[in-house]
């Protein structure tokens, strides 16, 4: 695995582990980990299983899912906090994708991750087994008919997890019509608060109808890619040399590690989870609920935290027995930690002043 650190001059820290999402790296946290090292922590960074310059894993899309699925995630995650010596880690951290890997690491190891913040993509809990079937049995799990309704649309529709699942999604990505540099910079500006467009509210259900008012980066038009979807709002070159927090120079990194490797390490991800090969794995902790205390952060402008109707909620009612603070940030989209950094590390870091005066 290759990992960021910061703050591992001096042995004994308490540790952090910060978990990136899709399509970033270890480098995402560029801006939180000298913040966290400051105040005394070992922090720990890893471009996780499928990304960057993290070995071991196949591109084969007709390859085996199994190592990319969510519980060998977290061994992965385990396994490298250990061998960097800790037992325990004061905190696991994780945005977009890698916010689902950090509450699943507090669902199974609780006594080695003793807090969580998730960010940009709340936590619906487990995947709930049957109950009380023995006089009625369960229905048999057909295909979701949302996505014959989303094609069915006056303006045909697609979900993005479920394009990002199909084989053509990667090249795609990794070779679209203007330049792998040029779709990060849409892609990054899309989801983004710099982008006018993004101005979320809570959609009241998994419908056609309501999936709809989504963001084109979540629901596409059914016959656009998503360099094509991008590359419509793509930003002048006036807003690119303007913008702070992913100049062109830090973007450069992102876009040259992603045309050595390519897409699909991350989009493996995704298909473990529109195929479902893997909820009856997940089921064993069904009902189980985060009972560490947690943390959520998000932007005011990031449709990540209402892109599955009634998750937000559920996580704050339901799901989190301890949840400690729950806060969406003013003038940031998804890219929370990059885009207003300094925002997030004051939240860092009273989360854990809380937890530990």
């Amino acid at each position: 695995m290759h990992v960021l650190e910061a703050g591992f001059e001096n042995k004994g820290r308490p540790c952090i582990l910060l978990l990136h999402g899709f399509p970033e790296l270890a480098f995402s946290w560029r801006k939180v980990m000298p913040a966290l090292a400051a105040a005394g922590y070992h922090v720990i960074a890893p471009d996780q299983r499928g990304y960057g310059r993290t070995t071991g894993w196949s591109t084969d899309y007709d390859g085996d899912l199994a190592p990319f699925r969510l519980t060998n995630l977290v061994r992965d995650a385990l396994g490298l906090v250990y061998a960097f010596g800790h037992r325990k880690v004061d905190a696991v951290v994780g945005h977009d994708f890698g916010s689902l890997v950090a509450a699943w690491c507090a669902v199974l190891r609780p006594d080695v991750f003793r807090s969580v913040v998730m960010m940009s993509t709340p936590f619906a809990g487990p995947p709930s087994l049957p109950f009380g079937t023995v006089d009625t049995p369960p229905a048999t799990q057909a295909e979701d008919p949302v996505h014959r309704a989303l094609a069915a649309l006056p303006r045909p529709r697609k979900h993005y997890q479920w394009y990002y699942s199909t084989r053509q999604a990667n090249a795609d990505m990794h070779r679209p019509p203007q330049g792998l540099h040029a779709f990060l910079r849409g892609y990054y500006h899309h989801k983004s608060a710099d982008w006018p467009g993004n101005q979320p509210y809570p959609l009241q259900a998994w419908t056609a109808e309501e999936l709809a008012k989504l963001p084109t980066y979540y629901v596409m038009d059914l016959d656009k890619t998503m360099a094509k979807t991008v590359a419509e709002v793509m930003p002048d070159q006036q807003a690119i040399a303007n913008n702070r927090w992913l100049p062109d120079s830090e973007l450069a990194f992102y876009s040259a590690e992603y045309e050595r490797t390519g897409f699909q390490g991350g989009l493996q991800w995704y298909r473990c989870g529109t195929s479902r090969l893997f909820d009856a794995e997940l089921q064993t902790w069904s009902d189980r609920r985060i009972e560490i205390p947690s943390a959520f952060i998000s932007g005011k402008r990031d449709w990540g935290t209402y892109q599955k109707p009634g998750t937000f909620e559920a996580m704050q009612t339901r799901v989190c027995s301890n949840m400690v603070l729950c806060e969406l940030i003013d003038g940031a989209g998804h890219w929370v930690q990059q885009e207003r950094a300094e925002s997030v590390n004051e939240l860092l870091l009273g989360f854990m002043n809380r937890l530990t005066g």
